[in-house]
């Protein structure tokens, strides 16, 4: 039996692939200049150790797998920017590159560590339970971030160990991070608008859910069923002829050839599978393969059941639900089970968002967009790993302040590091949906849609969630009624104040001249001091 699309869908997926390395790699020499040297080796040290693990475990690459490896370029791109960003975050703290550097390494391990075991329990999980196709990504995509963890660990720590022996490495502006931090519109109030993210994310979900409820999914012929054709011919055709020919009854059918391959691509028996196509259609069908390939042909047709896609939904079901359980338990023993719910409500939210995505646009459901589906489950939480790992970092730091305010502080901290990771995820992606095959295009379209919403969920829904349930606790309550008489002191100081300058003697009084200024000036000196101690995030880090 031959490849499900043919060698034309693996040149195409590997044009993908180079494509999408080209472009992570330009990327991050434009955010990391000298460092992005760095995590380009330490990449092309990650594709050659992938490439043996392929030699030496034997892994099959089905077409879902191939898919698998073009992602984890994204999974280990990712582990290079959580510790760049944090090494330039010490290196504008003051520290020298090679402090900053061993700072970064020694903080940044932890989430790294956090993220990518969460990665892995969905690929294990995936393994297990899933179709052959899905346990193909699935072992790519565990394969792929172990090894992603070794390179991001050991050989571009190595390379920088190296560097920082060197005089003219101890310049900031070999890695960008000469100066304040950019972006400040990013620094909004996120937890106060907290309500006004939960009711878009309310409203995205309502209209997937009508969706559902009047479109429906366009299930695949895996799922529903169809028409499965099969015919000989006299001479060797290739896949390519014979997928154009059939291309005029049905929407992307999957064509296979049987027995002896001819030449490149050429074979006698081929094997038709597509939608349920009535009498008429089968007839006409019949009719132009012989006027195409000869009228000596032999051709039969049959109906495909569709048992096999409800094994891959049954399958589906227990990964999601199995997955989830080793989540909440991992996070609940990592962090506190007050993190671990915001976590699975996000991780759902996404879900939730894919599928009514997928109704709305009518795009078709195969197995290997279940294999998509499961994916987002775990590769989702990955900024919201992040983002929580900086929460709990903070939260002894800043032991005076609101929980909104940790909060927010956290927020403003990672998001530049959240929106890098999810960009790099996107760009091997986007070049997958760009240059890769039919099923390939619908693998990374799912993708697409699963990783934005996750990103839009870490920082929208994850730790407004989290910091709503943590403001219940006392201890945070009792904060926050401190801040509110606090703000409301201030505000009654520096309405005295301004009372008694109105009430104050002539301008041309020196005494009152001098009186007003102290006045002034000890009003600045309290209101100063009250904003430090609200906001306490300026300290050493």
């Amino acid at each position: 039996m031959s490849a499900t699309l043919g060698k034309d869908s693996l040149s195409q997926a590997k044009t993908a692939a180079l494509i999408g390395l080209l472009v992570v790699a330009i990327f991050l020499l434009v955010l990391y200049r000298f460092l992005g040297v760095v995590a380009v080796i330490g990449l092309g040290i990650y594709a050659a150790f992938l490439y043996a693990a392929i030699l030496i475990f034997g892994v099959t690459l089905t077409l879902p797998g191939f898919a698998g490896l073009i992602l984890t370029i994204g999974v280990a791109a990712d582990a290079n920017v959580v510790i760049f960003e944090r090494i330039k975050e010490e290196v504008r703290s003051g520290k020298s590159v090679r402090a900053a550097i061993s700072a970064g390494y020694s903080k940044g391990f932890r989430t790294i560590i956090d993220a990518n075991v969460v990665t892995v329990i969905t690929a294990l999980v995936l393994f297990a339970v899933a179709t052959a196709q899905v346990k193909g990504f699935a072992l790519m995509l565990m394969i792929g971030t172990v090894i992603s963890l070794v390179t991001a660990v050991a050989a571009t720590r190595a390379m920088l160990g190296l560097l920082a022996g060197f005089r003219w490495f101890d310049n900031p502006k070999f890695m960008g991070a000469h100066g304040q931090q950019t972006a400040k519109w990013l620094q909004i109030d996120f937890m106060r608008r907290r309500y006004l993210w939960f009711a878009i994310s309310g409203v995205i979900i309502a209209i997937g859910i009508g969706s559902l409820a009047t479109r429906g999914l366009n299930l695949g012929i895996d799922f529903k069923g169809g028409t499965q054709v099969t015919f000989k011919t006299t001479k060797p055709v290739s896949l390519s002829t014979v997928r154009t020919e059939t291309a005029k009854f049905a929407t992307e059918p999957v064509v296979q050839g049987r027995g002896k391959v001819v030449g490149a691509d050429s074979y006698k028996n081929f094997q038709l599978r597509m939608r349920t196509l009535r009498s008429a259609q089968i007839t006409r069908l019949t009719t132009d393969l012989k006027n195409r390939f000869g009228q000596n042909i032999s051709i039969g047709s049959q109906v495909v059941s569709s048992s096999f896609g409800r094994q891959i939904a049954r399958s589906a079901v227990i990964a999601i639900l199995f997955s989830l359980f080793l989540i909440v338990l991992y996070i609940a023993i990592r962090f506190d089970f007050k993190f671990a719910v915001p976590v699975i409500i996000a991780l759902l939210h996404d879900l939730a968002i894919t599928i009514g995505v997928y109704s709305l646009t009518g795009r078709e459901v195969t197995n290997s967009t279940v294999a998509a589906v499961l994916t987002v489950l775990g590769y989702s939480i990955y900024d919201t790993i992040i983002i929580f790992d900086r929460i709990r970092e903070n939260v002894p730091l800043m032991r005076r302040a609101p929980f909104a305010t940790i909060a927010n502080v956290s927020l403003w901290e990672t998001i530049r590091r959240s929106l890098a990771t999810t960009f790099i995820t996107l760009l091997p992606i986007i070049s997958l949906l760009i240059f890769g095959g039919a099923t390939l295009k619908d693998f990374a379209f799912a993708l697409i849609v699963g990783i934005v919403s996750g990103a839009y969920s870490s920082i929208f829904i994850a730790a407004p969630l989290l910091t709503s349930w943590k403001e219940r606790e006392p201890e945070y309550a009792r904060r926050i009624e401190t801040a509110t008489d606090t703000a409301a002191e201030r505000q009654a100081e520096l309405d005295a104040a301004e009372g008694a300058a109105a009430a104050a003697p002539a301008p041309d009084s020196p005494v009152a001249t001098v009186e007003r200024v102290a006045s002034q000036t000890q009003a600045k000196r309290e209101q100063r001091r009250q904003r430090r101690r609200a906001r306490p995030h300026g300290r050493a880090r």
